[in-house]
């Protein structure tokens, strides 16, 4: 049983009830009489324009005591609703529904006839659907007898997902959705409720813009504007030309969809009388209906689909229509004859043209009188069913509910002479007096379906008229009703129904105007209250008709006119249209708001009604039309006829027309199967693109594109001339359903090549679709064989459903054995990349293999097709095809390629995809003429080590010739894993080709696939691939990249350590080849070269490094430092570090001080340590060596100990001379020359340490020594230009000694300026090093390791510092941080720095940043505060920037930048305890301290593809502004509560995107639910700001607990001696007995 929720408020108390067993009576404090007070003074709302609520002001706006204030904008109300208005709450009767008596507040009324006292009455129908009602609490009012929707006798059966809260005064209700946190729906407190005799109105705000519903209007769009529409609803027969006017059909529904989670909800009243609905900004609804009751329902559904499913539980499921009315079908108003009639048919049979249906409008009758024929021009049309019969075709009439008073040309009119005796007939107010109007035969009188005896009479005269003119189903038109004169002959008495007090905006401001009058009578009551049941009233006795007719057959109805609930027995065609390109775009939103409305049978007239269609309207009205649910071209009369062959038989519109016929008639078993289930689940036909894509925004506006159900998107062109057409490719996988080709573009807007003889049409991966060969009637094509169509989506997976009868029984069968044992003929396969190498089908029974005829596979397409029988199963192998290159030095051809044994195909596309490509199977390569090389591996071996159960190794490598490895420690577990069962995945060999396998047992998703082409193991090319399990793959680096997600499209990075500032696929400072991949199971795995498990947690580094800290390279002495600092202090900017760049050394070199322009810096430096400050100096590696002996001790020492790179002992026994930044002694340095020339005239010849030494070790140390005690003290070290750098390529005069092939291999990685040769800006690749072991190697194997200095070095202080490197490879962040080098001041560095950040941290570098305001080039003052506010969350929070540019730090910009960046940096240092526990983390658990979301929420697929925010560990959240000028961002708030740190408000959405308001001075931050974060008052640095208490930020979950963590020692000792603080937090606050969530989270 459901728990019914409830929340009645009043302004002093609330009450919490939570009853079914009995009654609860509530009394209230009573209101005073409501009798009006003339003198009442407005008491008027402050709200926004788009909240006012219209008063209908006639100059006596302050007498109904409304408020009045004028606008320059007359849609925007002037005079609206003050707070006087409405009604309060009396007393309230709980049970398992809630009745509740309203009493008029003291107001004026607004049109008199006001209702003092009201029931309120609210049932909890179902788990999703609420009903309330609001109607007269003494006096029985007109309510809608509708024939399905009754008030429930049994009670949910599982928890509400709604809650309703009611307002006591004035009187209101809330619906809230019970999500976490919860949603307000539906809120009346909106505007007041005002309930008079005749005019009753209720208004909603509503959660969002996405309104789509309400009707019979013409819709320009789907989704509704919300700029003040306001839309009559009231049965018309009127044109649909455009205009916002009343027309068909009576629909007060609307469906509202709430946001990104697709969660939506729909508001249906039950009200029959003439109404307007008002849509206005805020966004909200106004119902003013003129009668009946208020009888609200709310539907509540997790999608847009769901939503219609609850409307079509209440107001009854959609009729399953016969499977030949889904054929195309003809018709116009006045063939003239049955032989016109005839020939129209006879040609269109001729041209071949799928057609099932033809029609004769009210020509065929006698004058237009209903149950009779034209016996002159239609003499034969008794025997004209049978002639369409004959072809496998049908025949439809038409009828009007009109009945002609006068008689036939041969004798009485049988017909009305039946209904005078029946008294069938709608009367004059007396109650016995026909009323009389006119319509097509003349004076006519108009049955009254309301009474049991016209339903008998209608029933029996169409049994008459069928056994005269056999027909095959009927159209109903002109049940609005329509009157060709206002009223009635006698015209309309002056009376209160005909002349109420309030009309809403109808067509003619009238309301008999083209109908009858109002005080007409039916007997369900006055035609006031009934005018728009009308149709639905025909309709149910025209149902009650076929069935006395058609007996077991189906049939079908199809009506003009119609009600919520005809869909249940009744399709509708859009009505009286034009052959305009207007109407043609106007036709699609119709259908998709008629689906929502529950009667999926729906279509427009093809190529219009009125008016002439031209040649190429036609073409392009029958394309779309085809696709049409009911899909009939009809027109007018006097108009040119327009059945496709009309053009003539060779014409464009009939070979179109004729080509999508057959595709519609191929796809009818889709169709069919589209309509079953909306029969039995209510879910649409043609679908809008918001309804599969609702997480998608771009979609929710979608109008001039739909879908037949989840998997057939249809693109038409609708304007004239055009074959470019913008279209919306939405976010699946989608093949061209035409050619089977998979199209690349997705999620995104598109100009789609649509020339005159095409329509878009694209098939969805992941769905199979039941087809059938076509025939020109379905009566044959149900006897061709059946086929599948299998589009395949991003898990190569697909699913479908068919629904199979006999197509015309009435009663569905759900066990239907098919007489003419249809077989599946062909089964289509899209997206098969490769012709499958076996192909398996089963019956059942036995299993059987396809031979090669059976199976067809088209490359250019990658669509199989298998010629099958009866029902298989189907299975099958693909062979590989990856295209993996097998010519990637570039310069390839074909006659290269082919030479090589590899395949030549060059492929129009997008994407650079390798034309050379190895062949699908090949052996395990032996590269003896393969690029060339001196000798070839020609066996190998492959040892795999089981780790443990999340990891393992494999080495593949040559075991009779040692090759050299990379002397890294690995942290490897000490025993491998040998219990198969406690593995997580498992691994198999493939033998040919050869590969390695690697599957997750849990998922049985294989993440490790190498069994493809390409394997090569050459002594300087190995090449290995694999086949990723999903398109997610993140990382690999240094090299810029535009996104964190990687995109696959043939990109190719290469990877070699290099001083090369970032750019895009520019191979920069550090070399990490390392992967990580989302699966489709939504697990992770990391791949390759030292997985992040083994490389070692980063460091700890010291609490004062995670403060703000300030560089730049081009500081001119140490007094501008001295300001600087000075300034920092005055602005009160916190702030913890000073840097030296290469400016303090003299002549640029390493453990020197210029003496003239930086002699007081040791000085300085004391100052700024003894106030808490800290300072790090820059040191390269290069060594000058041009220094007369005994002047440079680094120099002289390190050759003493043999510590520099050397050339081989074969070639010389010389140091390989580079140059870097040390100047000649005694020189002045030109500037004004160019680069290259002051590197050969000033710069000094520099020697590299060659660090693998031990020697190197115990020198660098020295050295570092040295410089601490002897000339400058420090706290941390920045090492720059050690990848290593050099600013000639190789050596000085860049000749290289040796094997040319270590310059220039065979192959060369894509590098930047790789054709110089690897030696470019370093050292030459022949130059030697000594590992500590004593091997020899070369340079060219160890070049990316260079940056690996000794740790124990780095302690000179005795405290922990900090060291910063450049150039970085795996397990780098075991002892530094990294900086992502020198970039720009550029707006793209922004998201760019926040990507390089994610990629570094995958490689367990916590220390990470990039130069804030950018390095290179001069920076503008709005970029540099957005990059300082998104730099006060790097972890390494830097700004620094080059010589001869402006300064760049906080002060430089002024006062205002200046307060601007400190706030942001206050908030920086008070979350620091959060920040250093999470470094903490990271150094003890391997933890992400910068975490992209998706590593929180993986099983969140949106979060994929975020680069644009990021995490601070679990919680919180920081989405900067990366872009200029802005003042919103776009922000993801992932699927849990969060809360804005600078307000401690709840955020209102959970799993969507929203605009986030994002001032000059502000940085959205966001603290997830369910943690605590440690946090400490700031100061100017973290000395002083350690001196603080600490505090938590306690950040409550839907259950009000929350976890956290502190780790807290003295930030800089070596030894961990440290207090670590686990913290969980549950708060309950009550208040009245209640339980209440602390709203937010505190300080405290």
């Amino acid at each position: 049983m459901a728990i019914s929720q409830y929340l009645i408020t009043s302004d002093f108390t609330t009450y919490c009830i939570s009853k079914w067993s009995f009654a609860i009576f509530v009394h209230l404090s009573p209101t005073s009489d409501s009798g009006s007070d003339p003198d009442i003074i407005p008491e008027c709302p402050n709200i926004s324009e788009g909240e006012r609520v219209d008063c209908f002001p006639d100059q006596k706006c302050l007498e109904r005591a409304c408020c009045w204030s004028p606008l320059n904008e007359t849609n925007v109300p002037w005079c609206f609703f003050s707070k006087n208005h409405g009604y309060s709450v009396e007393n309230v009767c709980f049970a398992a529904d809630i009745e509740a008596k309203l009493t008029r507040m003291d107001a004026p009324s607004l049109f008199g006839a006001d209702i003092k006292e009201l029931t309120f009455y609210a049932e909890m129908q179902t788990e999703n659907r609420l009903r309330f009602k609001i109607t007269d609490a003494n006096q029985a009012r007109f309510e809608v007898p509708h024939e399905h929707v009754q008030s429930l006798s049994d009670t949910p059966n599982g928890p509400l997902k709604y809650r309703l809260e009611l307002i006591q005064k004035p009187f209101g209700l809330k619906v809230w959705r019970t999500t976490s946190p919860e949603k307000l729906l539906f809120d009346t407190t909106f505007g007041p409720l005002v309930f008079a005799d005749q005019y009753l109105q209720l208004s909603a705000k509503l959660p969002s813009h996405n309104i789509y519903g309400l009707g019979e209007h013409v819709h320009q769009t789907f989704r509704h504007d919300t700029k003040w529409k306001t839309w009559p609803i009231f049965t018309r027969d009127a044109f649909p030309n455009g205009g916002t006017h009343n027309l068909y059909g009576h629909y007060p529904y609307f469906t509202c969809l709430e946001d990104t989670s697709g969660q939506s909800f729909g508001v249906f009243l039950m009200n029959s009388n003439a109404m307007e609905v008002t849509i206005q900004p805020a966004p909200a609804v106004t119902f003013r209906t003129i009668g009946g009751v208020l009888d609200f329902y709310i539907l509540v559904g997790e999608t847009p689909e769901a939503v219609v499913d609850e409307f079509t539980k209440l107001i009854g499921r959609p009729f399953i229509p016969p499977y030949w009315s889904l054929g195309f079908q003809l018709s116009r108003w006045d063939y003239g004859s049955l032989e016109e009639v005839k020939k129209v048919v006879e040609r269109n049979r001729q041209a071949d043209l799928p057609y099932d249906v033809q029609y004769t409008d009210i020509d065929y009758m006698e004058n237009k009188k209903i149950f009779t024929y034209d016996m002159d021009k239609f003499a034969e049309l008794p025997q004209f069913a049978d002639y369409m019969h004959d072809k496998g075709q049908k025949y439809i009439v038409i009828l009007d509910p009109a009945v002609s008073t006068g008689q036939r040309i041969n004798g009485p009119y049988d017909s009305l002479e039946r209904g005078h005796a029946a008294k069938v007939w709608v009367t004059e107010p007396d109650g016995v007096t026909p009323l009389l109007g006119e319509v097509w035969p003349g004076e006519t009188v108009f049955p009254d379906y309301t009474n049991q005896a016209c339903i008998d009479w209608w029933v029996d005269e169409i049994s008459r008229f069928h056994k005269e003119v056999k027909h095959d189903a009927l159209w109903i038109d002109m049940n609005e009703v329509a009157n060709f004169i206002k009223g009635g002959i006698k015209g309309c008495a002056d009376n209160k129904l005909n002349y109420p007090p309030f009309t809403p905006c109808i067509l003619d401001d009238l309301m008999y105007s083209k109908t009858l009058c109002m005080d007409a009578k039916h007997k369900w009551g006055d035609h006031y209250d009934v005018h728009s049941l009308y149709g639905y009233s025909m309709v149910l006795a025209t149902d009650k008709a076929s069935k006395a007719v058609f007996g077991t057959s189906r049939s079908m109805v199809f009506t003009r006119s119609s009600f919520p609930g005809v869909g249940k027995y009744s399709g509708h065609w859009l009505g009286d249209n034009g052959a305009n390109w207007n109407d043609i775009k106007w036709a699609i939103p119709g259908m998709l708001e008629f689906n929502l409305f529950g009667i999926p049978y729906i279509g427009a007239d093809i190529c219009g009604f009125f008016d002439n269609s031209t040649e190429e309207l036609c073409t392009r009205w029958m394309q779309v039309g085809a696709f049409y649910p009911f899909s009939r071209n009809h027109n007018a009369q006097g108009y040119a006829d327009q059945d496709p062959v009309a053009y003539g038989i060779d014409s464009l519109v009939v070979t179109t027309s004729r080509h999508y016929l057959n595709i519609r008639y191929t796809l009818l078993p889709y169709l069919y199967t589209l309509f079953y289930k909306a029969h039995v689940n209510g879910e649409t036909v043609v679908r809008p693109v918001m309804h599969e894509f609702y997480s998608d925004i771009e979609t929710w506006a979608v109008h001039k594109q739909f879908m037949w159900g989840a998997h057939l998107l249809i693109t038409p062109v609708l304007d004239p001339g055009v074959e470019l057409v913008e279209a919306y490719i939405p976010d699946a996988i989608w093949y061209n359903f035409e050619t089977g080709v998979k199209i690349t573009d997705r999620k995104a807007t598109i100009n789609m090549h649509l020339p005159a003889d095409k329509i878009g049409l694209h098939l969805r991966g992941g769905g199979i679709l039941p087809v059938q060969r076509p025939n020109v009637t379905t009566t044959y094509s149900r006897l061709h064989p059946m086929g599948l169509i299998i589009a395949l989506d991003d898990n190569k997976a697909a699913s479908g459903e068919l629904f199979w009868d006999d197509g015309d029984s009435r009663v569905a069968h759900n066990e239907y054995t098919d007489p003419n044992n249809l077989k599946f003929e062909k089964i289509t396969v899209m997206g098969v990349n490769t012709a499958p190498a076996l192909v398996r089908v089963s019956d059942g029974n036995t299993v059987i293999t396809l031979n090669v005829s059976q199976i067809n596979h088209d490359s250019s397409t990658q669509v199989i097709i298998l010629d099958l029988g009866k029902d298989y199963t189907v299975n099958w192998e693909s062979k590989i095809s990856v295209n993996i290159d097998c010519y990637p030095e570039g310069d390839e051809n074909q006659a290269k390629c082919e030479a090589r044994g590899c395949i030549w195909e060059v492929r129009e596309t997008i994407f650079s995809i390798q034309p050379c490509h190895f062949q699908i199977v090949c052996t395990l390569y032996t590269e003896s003429e393969y690029f060339a090389v001196t000798f070839a591996v020609t066996k190998l071996r492959v040892d795999i080590t089981y780790l443990s159960g999340r990891s393992l190794r494999w080495k593949i490598f040559d075991p009779y010739n040692a090759r050299y490895e990379v002397p890294i420690h690995l942290d490897l577990p000490a025993t491998p894993e040998t219990d198969e069962t406690k593995r997580e995945y498992r691994v198999q060999i493939n033998n040919q080709p050869f590969g390695i396998q690697v599957i997750r047992k849990e998922s049985n998703e294989m993440i490790w696939d190498s069994a493809v082409p390409g394997f090569t193991f050459s002594d300087q090319l190995l090449q290995i691939s694999t086949i990723l399990p999903s398109d997610y793959v993140y990382g690999f680096g240094e090299t810029e990249h535009p996104t964190y997600k990687h995109d696959l499209n043939y990109q190719k990075y290469g990877l070699f350590a290099k001083d090369q500032p970032p750019g895009y696929k520019l191979n920069s400072y550090g070399v990490h080849p390392f992967y990580m991949g989302l699966e489709k199971s939504k697990s992770a795995h990391g791949v390759l070269l030292l997985n992040s498990n083994m490389i070692g947690r980063p460091v700890l580094p010291a609490y004062w490094s995670l403060g703000f800290q300030l560089c730049r390279y081009g500081y001119a002495s140490d007094t501008e430092i001295a300001d600087l600092y000075r300034d920092m202090k005055a602005a009160q900017i916190p702030y913890d570090v000073q840097y030296a760049d290469i400016d303090y050394m003299e002549r640029q070199m390493d453990f020197t001080l210029d003496q003239v322009n930086f002699k007081e810096l040791p000085a300085l430096v004391d100052q700024m340590r003894a106030e808490g400050m800290r300072f790090i100096f820059i040191l390269d590696p290069a060594i000058a060596g041009n220094e007369t002996k005994g002047s440079y001790p680094a120099f002289d020492t390190g050759i003493e100990k043999d510590i520099f790179i050397k050339w081989p002992a074969e070639f010389s026994s010389d140091i390989v001379w580079g140059k870097v930044w040390p100047d000649y002694p005694n020189v002045t340095v030109d500037n004004s020359l160019d680069w290259d020339t002051q590197v050969e005239l000033f710069r000094a010849f520099a020697a590299f340490p060659d660090f693998f030494k031990n020697s190197t070790a115990e020198w660098w140390g020295e050295q570092i020594k040295d410089f601490y005690n002897n000339i400058m003290k420090f706290d941390g070290l920045w090492i720059d230009m050690n990848e290593p750098a050099s600013f000639v390529h190789g050596t000085v005069g860049e000749n290289c000694l040796g094997n040319e092939d270590l310059e220039n291999p065979p192959y060369m990685p894509p590098l930047e300026s790789k054709l110089r040769g690897l030696k470019h800006k370093t050292l030459c690749m022949n130059s030697e090093q000594i590992l500590a072991s004593g091997t020899h190697v070369k340079h060219y194997d160890v070049h990316n390791l260079y940056v690996f200095c000794p740790p124990y070095s780095l302690f000179t202080t005795g405290k922990r510092g900090v060291v910063v490197t450049r150039s970085t490879y795996p397990s780098s962040g075991r002892w530094a941080g990294h900086w992502l080098g020198d970039n720009y001041s550029a707006w793209d560095q922004l998201l760019k720095s926040i990507i390089g950040m994610c990629l570094v941290v995958l490689g367990k570098i916590s220390i990470t940043g990039a130069d804030i305001c950018g390095f290179f080039n001069t920076a503008e003052n709005e970029m540099c505060l957005r990059w300082m506010q998104l730099g006060a969350f790097y972890p390494f929070s830097r700004n620094h920037n080059t010589i001869n540019m402006p300064r760049q730090d906080p002060v430089a910009w002024g006062p205002e930048f200046a307060a601007m960046s400190r706030d942001v940096l206050n908030i920086r240092y008070t979350l620091l305890p959060y920040l250093y526990t999470l470094m903490y983390e990271a150094h003890v658990h391997g933890n992400t301290v910068v975490r992209p979301l998706l590593h929180e929420f993986v099983t969140d697929e949106k979060t994929w593809d975020i680069d644009r925010q990021f995490l601070w560990g679990p919680a919180l959240l920081i989405t900067p502004a990366l872009d200029p000028g802005v003042t919103v961002v776009r922000g993801y708030v992932p699927n849990e509560r969060w809360y804005d740190y600078h307000t401690g408000e709840a955020v209102g959405v959970q799993g969507q995107f929203v605009d986030m308001d994002t001032p000059l001075t502000k940085i959205n931050l966001h603290v997830r639910a369910g943690h605590i974060l440690p946090w400490q008052k700031p100061e100017n640095n973290t000395h002083y700001s350690r001196l603080n208490p600490l505090g938590l930020i306690v950040a409550l979950n839907d259950e009000g607990v929350a976890h956290g963590s502190l780790f807290w020692d003295d930030g800089e000792g070596i030894s961990e001696f440290c207090l670590c603080v686990c913290v969980c937090v549950c708060v309950c606050v009550c208040r009245d007995g209640n339980h209440e969530e602390l709203n937010g989270f505190d300080f405290s």
